[in-house]
């Protein structure tokens, strides 16, 4: 297995070019739902593109490179009173897809009957998942190890951040 290195320009770029498959398809959502945190920002920029309601759904399953057992939130973070109509679910990518069809199995068990379709989008579709997505950019064979550059917040604090930018500390 490779690594594969994205630069903030090539992410957003990237995110723009899904954008731009999901409006050639024809197909149109109501709303925008997006899987926390690796989604955020894709679902940020689609429901600006698409002005679609954004809806979050905080899951986590990583600690670093070792995935665990996924855990999802109680409930949709969203301004709407309620999930209906066409759904988009977004994400950054889909490795083993545990993640994406027990997304798409939460939002059916919580929202089924106000949901008359939903369909996936991500940047990454690796060859490992047993999901295919029906929107993404690049199919990836190898399975690489996706290095974003929002990472590296992940092993910084703030002191740390303060001192690199040569600004006081507290």
């Amino acid at each position: 297995m490779t690594d594969l290195y994205i630069s903030w320009a090539e992410y957003h770029h990237k995110i723009e070019q899904l954008a731009i498959k999901i409006h050639q398809s024809g197909w149109k959502s109501d709303r925008i739902v997006c899987i926390a945190k690796g989604g955020l920002r894709v679902g940020d920029i689609l429901c600006r593109l698409f002005d679609r309601p954004l809806a979050i759904l905080s899951c986590a399953s990583y600690k670093g490179k070792t995935r665990g057992k996924i855990v999802f939130s109680k409930d949709l973070s969203m301004t709407e009173s309620s999930l209906t109509g066409k759904v988009l679910l977004v994400d950054d990518l889909v490795d083993s897809g545990i993640s994406l069809s027990e997304a798409v199995a939460w939002l059916k068990n919580r929202y089924g009957d106000e949901i008359t379709q939903i369909k996936t989008a991500v940047i990454w579709y690796k060859a490992c998942s047993a999901i295919a997505p029906d929107y993404y950019i690049d199919y990836l064979q190898d399975n690489p190890w996706i290095h974003q550059p929002f990472e590296k917040y992940e092993q910084l604090t703030p002191q740390e951040l303060s001192i690199k930018l040569g600004q006081k500390s507290g």
